[in-house]
């Protein structure tokens, strides 16, 4: 059987990088993303807007509080993540370090999803 894993990639706040350093960066990614789809352990990928972006939620009593901006302060932020299948939590951190690998100096977290 297997389990879903949410690869999560960290990255810092600020502008992208250059077309010239983030071009073959976006090439290395599509190709593995296209290994993992090959390997059947691809489920999906998405990129997210900037922290700047975010709009959060919070019940009080009767009411639900808006404010605008990340969750948290911080210096990094999620940018984007991946889920995908994988027997076990090895098989799931060797695509996590495949991913690190293709957007060094990036990190990524690996955590098993809840199942419903």
């Amino acid at each position: 059987m297997t389990q879903k894993y949410l690869l999560s990639i960290y990255q810092p706040d600020g502008e992208a990088p250059s077309p010239e350093v983030l071009d073959p960066i976006m090439a290395n990614l599509a190709a593995l993303n296209e290994e993992m789809r090959a390997e059947g352990a691809w489920v999906f990928a998405v990129g997210l807007h900037p922290p700047s972006t975010a709009t959060v939620l919070r019940a009080k009593d009767d009411d639900v509080l808006m404010t605008d901006g990340p969750f948290t302060e911080g210096k990094e932020h999620i940018g984007g993540f991946t889920v995908v299948r994988a027997a076990d939590l090895d098989e799931a951190l060797e695509w996590g370090r495949r991913l690190a690998t293709v957007l060094s100096p990036l990190a990524v977290e690996v955590r098993p999803v809840v199942s419903g």
